[in-house]
Order: structure tokens, then C-alpha cells, then sequence
């Protein structure tokens, strides 16, 4: 078992990581340190109904606690981020507390661009009709006017993060015939809370979702374009603990509160100066196709992508060998080819989530061609692997040997 530090702080790309068993206990100080005096909480539905986290959120910030939001959707709306602005108008919030998963947190990322942007949503929505470069990015050329603390719950990985976007428009009513989104420049959390006894008020399904988003940050940091020895530290070392982790916090091997621990600290790490690479790349395909979960794509895909970038070029397989406890000495690079594919197989057979694309009820084989389309022109392609020819025909493959 990998040790690691009962607490630590540090400071990453100008916000603030607090990782701790009972840190959330502080997190009234934390907003005080910093100058703010009422916070308006923003969560979906089944965490702002999860007393079990909430009850510590709320004692945590005491007095400064000024309201609950609790209407965001895996959907990413851009009319909930309004409603998300009126009512932090209505409560007088100063910061904004984000908890849960991808959904809250990029919200309240990209509801502090919209109020920095100055349309309002009729114009946003005038805007995508004329299209995408008519929509263009929230506030090009200021900067988010709201501060944000964000309290993740599940291992995704979108709390030290810049990105995340927010529909407009779906693909029925979209000019392009594809969902159009909009978000603006990077952002990031004034501090990032990360405590791993709220993670285990979230339930297995929902952490299982989430697992291997985050662990395939891990996965594409050393492979992609641009990596370096610091961003491929941080990724091996988190693929270490995940590796090890998930499969006793998420997955079919219970296990004890270090578990939990390992896989916390783990999830920070690989989002660590992350490279998202051809991986997510798929997630993002298949999002413009289906409403379907980033996480369940990512489990069925990475063994196949992996398998096809082995294929093509080296794809950094002894580092991620490294990451994943696969044994080198005396294997040449086919075998440890096939024992990384095996190992990020294990691990992800050990969590409930789905395998083939055919067990995706929504999923259909005569739309691979537009899906694959999609994946070799989206932007997270720009970081694929130098020496890769990405080509919509290798990605058709890819598709269907995943089906």
C-alpha cells in the first residue's frame, strides 16, 4: 500500500488544494481567510437531498452559509446558470461553493463567465441560431466576476480545472444540427476542498461513473503532445493509487477508509498539468451524438484506444507500465503493450460500468461513421500523440472493435 500524507495544502495554478479527512469542518474559514461572507451552495438534486454531506457542508460554513442551489443537471443547461445568477442576486452571495461532481462544478464555473459576458440568454440563444461563430466564447476579452470554491464528491476531475461548457442550443433546435455550447476562458476554483469522508456519501454508481474519467487523465497525460517529466510525474504517481484504489472504494473489492484516501489524493494528482488526449476525445464524440454518460464511454473505450495507439506509435507504454504496476524487466515493448491494456482492463471490469458500446441502449452501429467524424475534429485531438494519424477510418475501427 502506497502511503501518503494525512493532510497536505498546495497551491496549483493560482487556487488553493486543502486535501484532508474532516477538512470540510473548516471550510467557514476558509471563505473567511479569503474575504467572503456569504456563500450560496451549488448542487444537483440528490446531493443537496444527501444529508450525509450536506449536514457537514452546512456546519462547516456556519454563519456564512446563505442558500442552497440545488439545480444543476448532468445536462449542463445554460438557462440553469441563470437561474443559478438570479439566485445568488436574490441571497446576496459573494462566493460561490460548488459540490458534486462535473455537472455543479462547471456551472458555477460558467455562470461566473455569463455574468462577466453581459448577454443575457435571449441573445445567447439569438447568437447560436446565427452559429457557432456568431455565439462565440463567454466574455472574450474580460475575466469571471465571481469567485468560486469548489468541494468535489466524485473522482472526474473537474474541480482543478478550466474547462467545462454549457448548452445553448440541442441538436434539434441547433443550425448545425449538433448541441451548441458555449463557455468561456479558464477559470480556476479559489480553492479546491478535498475531503475524502464526503466522497463516501456518494453513492457506488455514481463514484463508478466517475472513476474512469478520472483515471484516464492519468492514462493520456503521458502520451499526449506537450507532456513533460513534471506533468508525467504527477500522472504515473496518480495511476499508482487509482490503480489500487478504485477497485476497493468504487468497484467489487470493499475495502477501508485508506482506500478511499489513496484514491482522493490520486485524483488530484492526474489532474495535475493533465494533457486530455484522444481518450477523451471519444467521450466527447459520442456526446454529440447521444445523452449519454462521459464515464460509461470512457470504461468501454480505453482498453480499444489504447490497443490502436500501441498499434501506431509507442504511446509512452513503460511509463504507464510504471503507473500501473506492470512488471518491464525482460518483456519487450509488445508485452507490455498487452499486460497495460490488461491492467486498465482489470481495473476497469472491477467497477460496475458498462464494457461494449453495445450494451448502450441508445448507442447504434450505423452512426459510427458520423461519430467518428466527430472524434478526429474535436479539439482534444490537438494534444494526440505525435506520429498519430487520427483518420475518421482508424477511429471507425476502434468503434468497432469496442462494440
Amino acid at each position: 500500500m502506497l502511503p501518503i500524507a494525512d493532510a497536505f495544502e498546495h497551491e496549483y495554478r493560482g487556487c488553493e488544494i486543502l486535501y484532508g479527512r474532516g477538512r470540510i469542518g473548516d471550510l467557514g474559514g476558509v471563505l473567511g481567510d479569503r474575504g467572503f461572507d456569504e456563500a450560496l451552495v451549488v448542487c444537483g438534486s440528490n446531493v443537496g437531498a444527501n444529508d450525509d454531506l450536506m449536514d457537514p457542508i452546512r456546519a462547516g460554513l456556519g454563519d456564512r452559509l446563505a442558500g442552497v442551489f440545488d439545480r444543476t443537471t448532468p445536462a449542463k443547461r445554460v438557462e440553469t446558470a441563470f437561474d443559478l445568477l438570479d439566485h445568488r442576486a436574490e441571497v446576496g452571495a459573494d462566493v460561490l461553493v460548488a459540490v458534486g461532481g462535473g455537472s455543479s462544478l462547471d456551472t458555477a464555473r460558467q455562470a461566473a463567465w455569463i455574468d462577466a459576458d453581459g448577454r443575457d440568454l435571449a441573445d445567447l440563444r439569438a447568437d447560436a441560431e446565427r452559429g457557432p461563430g456568431a455565439l462565440g466564447s463567454l466574455a472574450p476579452d474580460g475575466t469571471p466576476s465571481i469567485p468560486f470554491v469548489v468541494v468535489p464528491t466524485t473522482f472526474a476531475g473537474a474541480d482543478v480545472s478550466t474547462g467545462g461548457s454549457l448548452e445553448v442550443l440541442d441538436a434539434d433546435h441547433s443550425p448545425t444540427g449538433q448541441p451548441l455550447t458555449v463557455s468561456g476562458g479558464g477559470a480556476m476554483p479559489v480553492a479546491d476542498v478535498a475531503d475524502p469522508s464526503l466522497f463516501e456519501t456518494t453513492p457506488q454508481s455514481a463514484l463508478a461513473g466517475s472513476a474512469m474519467n478520472g483515471f484516464n487523465k492519468g492514462i493520456e497525460t503521458p502520451y499526449a503532445s506537450g507532456s513533460t517529466p513534471v506533468s508525467d510525474a504527477a500522472a504515473v504517481h496518480g495511476l499508482r493509487l487509482l490503480s489500487d484504489a478504485l477497485p476497493h472504494v468504487a468497484g467489487d473489492r470493499p475495502d477501508s477508509e485508506a482506500a478511499m484516501d489513496r484514491a482522493v489524493v490520486g485524483s488530484l494528482l492526474v489532474q495535475l498539468d493533465r494533457k486530455v488526449s484522444v481518450i477523451h476525445a471519444f467521450g466527447h464524440g459520442f456526446a454529440r451524438r447521444y445523452d449519454v454518460q462521459q464515464g460509461a464511454i470512457h470504461a468501454i473505450v480505453a482498453p480499444h484506444v489504447l490497443a490502436y495507439l500501441f498499434d501506431e506509435i509507442d504511446g509512452s507504454r513503460r511509463l504507464l507500465a510504471e503507473g500501473l504496476g506492470v512488471r518491464t524487466d525482460g518483456r519487450d515493448d509488445d508485452a507490455i503493450a498487452e499486460a497495460v491494456i490488461e491492467a486498465v482492463t482489470a481495473v476497469r471490469d472491477s467497477l460496475p460500468v458498462p464494457a461494449r458500446l453495445r450494451e448502450l441502449s441508445a448507442v447504434e452501429q450505423s452512426d459510427f461513421p458520423a461519430i467518428a467524424a466527430f472524434i478526429a475534429d474535436d479539439w482534444s485531438m490537438d494534444r494526440a500523440p505525435d506520429g498519430l494519424d487520427a483518420t475518421p477510418e482508424a477511429i471507425e475501427g476502434v468503434l468497432r472493435a469496442a462494440w
